[in-house]
């Protein structure tokens, strides 16, 4: 198909190749490199009082051990506290492997590099770590109550304490008629995508250069990090994403300890040394996010509409704060959603835990702010006996109300400030998809067929396309391929489309003969990366801007070439044309392969196309030189894009669900998905962002859980008992799309990664209550839950 329009459904370019098995992963390079395995701490807590290797030594095919004792220079020190505050006040990090004491099972203590992994994992077995013992911290409760502490020097295991607010909430929530409180627990999960972690390094000890391969959302961050801890010149660096099997913000973190330990063993051995993880490794060696616990207090008038909205977040970050305090200022800001709640407070605790350290994971904070904020509008509505969606309805920012400053920061740096969304129509769109108002019927039909059924709604703002910058760069090859690169990397989000597309628009050219690379450092050397739903945004335009720069020096070049004034020029179809001129009149056109191959004078004639552009190969100009000064040759440019604000994303989600009465089981009958993401690069792509996300946002509510004893081992570290959502559990989610472009760039984009993932506690905690009749307050939700929240409300039993 031929095609440069953007906003087209193509299918994606990059699915051939990933789905015949070409694909390149991370395991997939290095066979012959050494291997890396490391001992993990099985312990929560504890002082290492002595390792001893002796019976390790003699393993035949073993290469080196190395211990923290062992670590020079900065490879010692603490891991990076990549996004500082002021309001983490006690940030810590860990080291790349353990010093001294342990805070988290599966923290890295030892790394063994042999001839291959199997040699590996044997003598990581014969090394033996003593453990002096320390009462672990589990639990946001435990590490609320303080007595017991992670980290010595943390008083409270408050590693920060954040309040932000406009107006005077508590005294608008006093004087307000009614007043509500809500407690609600949102519980632990992970990223878990299909391919863990993994790194490759190779040291060229001639060339002083290390190339490292690892699967990451940030390319140029690892190669920025890694050249600091090794403390080599960051030209001497090379950082390559290959294909990456997923990411869902685990893979933003950086460097991650083996990051630093692979790439400095290559160099101290003079060998490719990998490691790749396996899944038990990945649950407790990576990252989790989400447990949080929030106290609501709202205080609202006779019509519902909000006069005052105080919250207070007690957020578990684990052992450690790699990635700063961004989930709970995410949470405490995207919590307002589309809605002006009057006077707002907003208060939040990030504790320490002896438990996996906390990072972003797909929606970073925002399910459980969306969480908070809708069960808030549905206990409103049911203290008033009114629908849910005119309660909702009734506190939406109006679209005459745009761009609305909420007067907070947000997780940027910048004010929160909504630029565009119309949300009344979004809502308008969505009762019409699922037939809100038709429900009661359905509902009536099946309680006479005695089936319990219940509807659901939740909506949400997702502020996308943060800063600070992503560049792009576009290249026009004499044989008329256009190729381009930007610095993020891509995870499976197919960006390699979204940015062809952008690039083809631009240039006017047929889609195909774009070939785009992301995360490879070699072809773009600034970026930031691949996370909060930033890539079309960021990168789309960035490659947009180097797009028009190419177009308009191909439109001169052409223009000299055709003896035509370049404005009187196009671009179609990879044809540079005088505008109304019939296809093919003489003088009129000329490929723009053929305009890449004059833009470029040459001394030497390699083919034919090279011979044209000789510089005996046509008239000259002889009062000029063959490349005009601020020229340069060739037909490429770069581009750069940096926002001043975050465009704002929304959408609203509604579901129907059916609770066996006997079982207690849980069915989504029908998922409706209405979304805004401003225009549309790819309706077909966004929307397969959209299902992947209510995916795991299914998996949230109904089935995923990070299950941790007292003594803070995780009791569900593997596929076996981690519970995935399979695709008989995903429903069929239908879609209505809603564009309000955005006003801050020139595409009109927002972002759409994480919004399939953010509503789906929200809503589907908001259907179950509407079919059970009693609150949902704590997710995710089991049968086994449910069944016990059953026989509270009949007085029968204790709380879940």
């Amino acid at each position: 198909m031929t095609t440069r329009s953007l906003g087209e459904p193509i299918a994606r370019l990059e699915d051939p190749r990933l789905l015949t098995g070409q694909g390149r992963y991370l395991d997939d390079i290095g066979h012959q490199a050494l291997a890396a395995a490391f001992v993990r701490s099985p312990h929560a807590h504890a002082r290492i009082a002595d390792i001893d290797v002796a019976d390790a030594v003699g393993v035949e095919g073993l290469v080196a051990v190395y211990t923290h004792e062992d670590l020079d220079g900065r490879a010692g020190e603490p891991l990076p506290l990549l996004i500082p505050h002021a309001a983490l006040t006690h940030g810590r990090t860990a080291y790349a492997l353990a010093k001294d004491e342990v805070n988290h099972v599966g923290e890295p203590i030892v790394m063994v590099v042999a001839t291959d992994r199997y040699v590996a994992e044997d003598v990581c077995s014969r090394i033996v770590v003593t453990y002096d013992f320390l009462p672990p911290v589990v639990g946001i409760e435990a590490a609320r109550a303080g007595e017991l502490l992670v980290h010595d020097d943390v008083p409270g295991n408050v590693a920060a304490h954040m309040v932000q607010s406009r107006g005077d909430a508590a005294a608008a929530i006093d004087a307000a008629p009614h007043v509500l409180e809500l407690d609600l627990d949102i519980e632990r999960s992970a990223s878990t995508p299909l391919e863990g972690k993994g790194v490759h390094a190779r040291w060229d000890a001639d060339d002083a250069s290390l190339r490292v391969y690892t699967s990451t959302q940030a390319s140029t961050s690892v190669r920025a990090a890694l050249a600091a801890r090794l403390e080599l010149p960051p030209d001497r660096v090379e950082v390559i994403a290959p294909d990456v099997g997923g990411g869902f913000g685990v893979k933003i973190v950086h460097p991650w300890p083996e990051e630093v330990m692979v790439a400095w063993a290559a160099i101290r051995l003079g060998r490719e040394v990998k490691w790749t993880e396996d899944r038990r490794e990945h649950f407790v060696g990576a990252a989790h996010e989400r447990g949080q616990l929030q106290h609501i207090r709202v205080g609202f008038d006779d019509d519902g509409r909000l006069l005052g909205l105080d919250v207070t977040v007690w957020h578990d970050n684990g052992a450690y704060t790699p990635y700063g305090i961004i989930v709970p200022i995410i949470t405490t800001t995207q919590l307002l959603g589309p809605y002006k709640p009057g006077a707002y407070r907003a208060e939040f605790f990030s504790l320490y835990t002896n438990t996996v350290t906390v990072t972003p994971y797909r929606g970073a904070g925002r399910p459980q702010g969306c969480f908070a904020m809708e069960r808030t509008m549905d206990a409103v509505a049911a203290h008033l006996g009114l629908d849910r969606t005119v309660v909702r309805e009734r506190n939406f920012i109006r679209p005459d109300e745009m761009p609305y400053d909420h007067g907070l920061i947000f997780q940027d740096g910048r004010p929160l400030i909504y630029d565009s969304g119309d949300y009344p129509a979004t809502l308008e769109k969505l009762k019409k998809l699922v037939g809100w108002d038709e429900f009661e019927a359905f509902r009536a039909e099946a309680r006479a067929a005695g089936r319990r059924v219940g509807i659901g709604i939740a909506c949400y703002v997702e502020g996308t396309g943060v800063g600070p910058y992503e560049g792009g760069w576009v290249k026009v090859e004499t044989d008329g391929t256009v190729i381009a690169a930007t610095g993020l990397t891509t995870q499976g989000q197919g960006h390699k489309t979204a940015f062809a597309q952008v690039v083809a628009s631009e240039l006017g050219v047929p889609v195909e003969r774009v070939n785009v690379t992301t995360g490879d450092t070699r072809r773009f050397g600034y970026a930031v990366g691949t996370f909060a739903s930033r890539a079309a945004v960021m990168s789309g335009n960035a490659l947009a801007s180097a797009a028009r720069k190419v177009r308009d020096k191909a439109l001169r070049v052409a223009g000299e070439a055709l003896e035509a004034d370049p404005r009187d020029l196009e671009i179609v179809d990879g044809v540079v044309r005088v505008v109304g001129s019939p296809a093919g009149a003489p003088g009129t056109t000329i490929p723009l392969a053929t305009v890449a191959v004059l833009a470029n004078p040459l001394r030497y004639a390699f083919d034919r196309e090279a011979e044209r552009a000789t510089q005996f190969g046509g008239p000259v100009d002889y009062s000029k030189p063959p490349v005009a000064e601020g020229d340069s040759p060739g037909l490429e440019d770069t581009g750069y894009y940096s926002p001043p604000r975050s465009t704002f994303a929304n959408g609203m989600h509604a579901a129907v669900v059916e609770t066996d009465p006997d079982t207690a089981e849980i069915t989504i009958l029908r998922y409706c998905v209405v979304h805004d993401c401003g225009t549309l690069i790819n309706s077909r792509i966004v929307e397969g962002q959209i299902h992947g996300g209510v995916a795991q946002g299914v998996g949230g509510a109904l089935y995923e859980r990070m299950v941790y004893d007292g003594a803070g081992q995780l009791l569900n570290a593997s596929f076996m008992d981690f519970l995935m959502p399979y695709s008989t559990e995903v429903p069929v989610v239908e879609t209505d799309h809603l564009e309000t472009p955005s006003p801050l760039n020139p595409l009109g984009i927002k972002g759409a990664g994480e919004a399939g993932v953010i509503p789906g506690s929200a809503v589907l905690a908001s259907a179950i209550s509407d079919a059970e009749g009693f609150a949902i307050t704590r997710m995710p939700i089991s049968p086994s839950d449910l069944y016990a929240l059953r026989l509270r409300a009949a007085g029968e039993g204790d709380t879940p």
